[in-house]
């Protein structure tokens, strides 16, 4: 089946909000409120089947600070994994931030063997203060965070 990327549009809010809940409930990524998908939904990238019209994903990439981005809440449904969507998204916020002049893209995750397949290395997050001071205090689990720092430099 044919898998197209696009900008997310406002009618895709909802499902956003439930594949990343969805995740979110298995510790695969950090739940997003209503709130921050709407702040920033000029971040997401949605993947969707052609023929049915169905978002099976979803990326976002964040700007973090001059010359920093990072990529966040990614999300491929269940049925639709092992067809390279995921690398697709990622790779479509790696495009969107060169457009930007952005050549260090970041991840915090649990999904470490995805990102090194791509090209990310593990790095301190001691590197990243303006994401931990602008979303890692607002954590719930800050400051006992479990994810893995992993950055691309382009």
């Amino acid at each position: 089946m044919d898998v197209v990327l696009r900008k997310a549009k406002m009618a895709d809010v909802r499902l956003i909000h439930r594949m990343l809940m969805d995740c979110a409930s298995k510790r695969l990524l950090l739940p997003r409120s209503y709130t921050e998908i709407y702040s920033h939904l000029r971040d997401f990238i949605v993947a969707e089947y052609l023929d049915l019209s169905e978002v099976v994903g979803c990326c976002a990439l964040s700007i973090t600070w001059e010359g920093l981005a990072e990529v966040r809440s990614l999300v491929v449904t269940e049925g639709a994994r092992g067809q390279g969507i995921g690398r697709r998204l990622v790779e479509a916020c790696i495009s969107d931030a060169l457009t930007f002049g952005i050549y260090k893209v970041f991840v915090l995750t649990y999904q470490v063997d995805f990102f090194r397949k791509l090209g990310f290395q593990e790095v301190s997050k001691d590197i990243l203060p303006q994401k931990v001071w602008a979303d890692c205090i607002k954590c719930p689990q800050f400051p006992e965070c479990d994810e893995v720092a992993l950055m691309l430099e382009l």
